[in-house]
């Protein structure tokens, strides 16, 4: 179902691309997008047991495009090390694909903790009270994860001895 990446060697494991993921702060979600357009958006995240999960507004393109096409994927860039002299950039990346759905108002708030606890650290009185003034018109989104890929620059892929 999901092709193999073309330059093996420069493939990271699964346990690395979950890493990158965990550890990223933001992302790019891609969605099939009206007239058969893709519609990639820039979004930070929580990843947790094996789903990203992602806020956003009730209404727009980005909600409209789920309820078209659930399929999505989304790339998290851990390295972007531009190297001028060698014409080239040193990179690590990692991409999820997976379904995207729509929580549900009873399941939302667990999702919007687990969000707000990996960027803010406040305490949970203050995070409570941030999420309390915005969960009306909070959309939360969930994506699992059904499978992830990633690559790094040749130059970082370690060498095989001769």
């Amino acid at each position: 179902m999901f092709r193999e990446m073309r330059r093996k060697k420069q493939a990271l494991p699964e346990e690395q691309c979950r890493r990158i993921l965990e550890e990223g702060e933001y992302g790019v979600l891609a969605l099939l997008g009206e007239g058969g357009y893709p519609y990639a958006v820039p979004l930070n995240y929580a990843l947790c047991g094996g789903k990203l999960y992602f806020h956003c507004a009730r209404e727009g393109h980005k909600i409209d495009a789920i309820r078209g096409c659930k399929k999505a994927s989304f790339c998290v860039v851990s390295r972007a090390d531009a190297v001028p002299e060698e014409y080239t950039t040193y990179f690590e990346s990692a991409i999820a694909f997976g379904q995207v759905r729509i929580m549900g108002e009873g399941e939302k708030r667990a999702a919007a903790e687990a969000f707000a606890d990996r960027f803010v650290h406040l305490g949970d009185a203050a995070r409570d009270r941030e999420i309390d003034k915005f969960f009306p018109s909070l959309c939360m989104l969930e994506m699992t994860v059904e499978h992830v890929t990633g690559k790094r620059a040749i130059e970082l892929t370690p060498r095989e001895d001769t």
